[in-house]
């Protein structure tokens, strides 16, 4: 019974760890191998070495935005001035538009003034006949060159996109039912664009 007591004293007295030990020490002895001691760093450490780069990178930013901004600037300017510019062109167009018409009919302007002044001296009607043809061939010269031409309607079937109806007649024949048989006032092109329906009579 005295060995059992001594063996468990001695035991007890084995795995307990001396006072004298330190922290490595002890660590060897329990583990067979030394733990890595990890050293703390402070959030406070951390942010200080983040800063400079914190700051780099936000005066890159800056930058960035300024240069932009000022790319912006810079097109917003032309394009107002692109729009002012577009502006002013459009409305010198629109109000010059008839200037070439205008300058090409002042020739026909002045045959009839001299055509009026013959008319109150001559007595030759046959010459105030052919003057006033010519002028008015020159005057449909001017304006076909500008882009205009007659419309041809007359026995032709009516189109209301091209006709304009305003009334109807028995037609003279059978072929000529659903079509134009007399033209009161006559239609005209703009190129290829209708300016002026012809006024029309259809057959029924």
């Amino acid at each position: 019974m005295e060995n059992k007591d001594t063996l468990d004293e001695e035991t007890s007295t084995n795995t307990q760890q001396p006072d004298n030990l330190t922290t490595d020490e002890a660590v060897t002895v329990n583990g067979g191998e030394p733990e890595v001691q990890v050293e703390d760093v402070s959030a406070e450490e951390v942010t200080a070495e983040a800063e400079p780069e914190l700051a780099g990178k936000a005066d890159q930013a800056t930058r960035e935005i300024a240069e932009l901004k000022d790319k912006y600037l810079r097109l917003y300017a032309d394009f107002e001035n692109f729009r002012r510019r577009t502006a002013k062109e459009k409305l010198e167009l629109i109000s010059n538009a008839n200037e070439g018409l205008l300058q090409a009919l002042i020739p026909v302007v002045d045959d009839f003034e001299r055509a009026m002044q013959s008319i109150e001296t001559t007595e030759d009607v046959t010459a105030v006949k052919e003057g006033v043809s010519l002028i008015y061939a020159k005057l449909f010269k001017v304006l076909e060159s500008k882009g205009l031409k007659p419309m041809t309607a007359k026995g032709e079937p009516f189109n209301a996109d091209l006709h304009e109806s305003i009334t109807q007649f028995p037609a003279p024949s059978d072929d000529l039912k659903g079509k134009v048989i007399d033209e009161i006032e006559k239609g005209y092109y703009l190129n290829d664009k209708v300016i002026r329906f012809a006024k029309v009579i259809v057959g029924s």
